[in-house]
């Protein structure tokens, strides 16, 4: 189906809501990962994100261009093209936009969508992330505010960041970072949804000990509960019906019994990439090893154009993506809740 408008975007996000079940937002960097993506949605039969970050973008714009927001476009444009062939519904998001990427970046995405709709076309992207937790909060609402109202007037959705996800990602580090800023405070969200939900719907990535990158079971330390005690104090501030749209990052290692219970507090939306990373080069290294003399031309060989063939390891790299993909999905919840044609 084609890629979600804002209403129907909005329909899946209550979905997601109402049932305390959260869709895969998965990273993406060529054609071939938004294959993947697509295809475990469709055997899922879940409804799911699909973005790009900064260094996606870039890497998909190749050596010879080397412009995140032009590589944006291409992914984007591909996965309009694709998604249209698979019965299950697909949101487009841009991941991690920090404030010196907003110019090179964000705005010109922003402004792509609105030239497409003067042209009476769909969006480019569905929703867009500004991450400005790294200043002061002050800063970072004002930003964020100056930012949603062109998302607000292109039908986007934004996706803001209160308190510091840890770890590095996308050449971002922030393992320097005090404790404290590791868990997003009952203020920050009541403050977040007083100013951005007078304006329109967001999504909110509150930190609560979340960390980038890839880390063994156990060594993440969460704290669920912040994001309970932050709608709790968002519903006595602004009445008893109000919940944010919470989003999960920095899942890698975190243990299945604290996923569940953030889903239960509000998070609609988990980031994917490190998985995925390796679940896609896991079975190029296996092939790469299997047919080491294939894929060389050893001694003067010819090697074996079978097995060298991108084609031969690109498919089992989508395969195995696609499986942890559809592993994502069922940690989630979200298995089995395509709203399909209905949406």
């Amino acid at each position: 189906m084609p890629i979600v408008n804002y209403q129907q975007y909005c329909h899946m996000l209550d979905n997601a809501k109402q049932n305390k079940f959260a869709y895969p937002a998965i990273n993406t960097t060529s054609s071939e990962t938004i294959n993947a993506a697509l295809l475990a949605f469709k055997e899922a039969n879940s409804d799911g994100i699909i973005q790009v970050s900064t260094g996606g973008g870039s890497f998909a714009s190749g050596l010879g261009v080397g412009e995140s927001y032009k590589g944006a476009i291409a992914l984007a444009e591909f996965a309009h093209v694709m998604a249209a062939y698979y019965d299950v519904n697909i949101a487009l998001h841009t991941d991690h936009c920090h404030p010196e990427y907003v110019d090179p970046f964000l705005m010109p995405l922003i402004q792509e969508t609105a030239k497409r709709r003067a042209k009476g076309l769909p969006n480019l992207f569905s929703s867009h992330m500004y991450d400005g937790s790294a200043l002061p909060m002050a800063e970072n609402i004002a930003a964020s505010k100056k930012i949603m109202a062109d998302c607000v007037a292109n039908d986007l959705i934004l996706e803001i960041e209160t308190g510091v996800v840890g770890g590095e990602e996308d050449g971002h580090d922030t393992s320097g970072v005090k404790k404290e800023k590791l868990y997003t405070t009952p203020e920050d969200m009541v403050l977040a949804a007083k100013e951005l939900g007078s304006m329109g719907r967001f999504l909110l990535a509150a930190t609560f000990g979340n960390v980038h990158g890839v880390y063994k079971p156990g060594n993440v330390v969460l704290k669920p509960t912040i994001l309970k005690d932050g709608q709790e104090a968002v519903a006595k501030a602004l009445g008893a019906d109000t919940r944010l749209d919470l989003v999960f990052h920095g899942g890698s290692g975190s243990e299945l019994k604290d996923i569940h219970e953030a889903l239960d507090y509000g998070v609609v939306k988990m980031n994917v990439d490190t998985d995925t990373q390796y679940a896609y080069t896991r079975p190029v290294a296996d092939h790469m090893m299997k047919n080491y003399d294939g894929v060389l031309k050893i001694e003067g060989e010819v090697g074996n154009k079978k097995v060298y063939d991108p084609r031969s390891w690109g498919k089992k790299a989508e395969r195995g993506m696609a499986d942890r993909i559809m592993q994502a999905c069922r940690d989630l919840r979200s298995e089995g809740t395509s709203l399909g044609k209905n949406i």
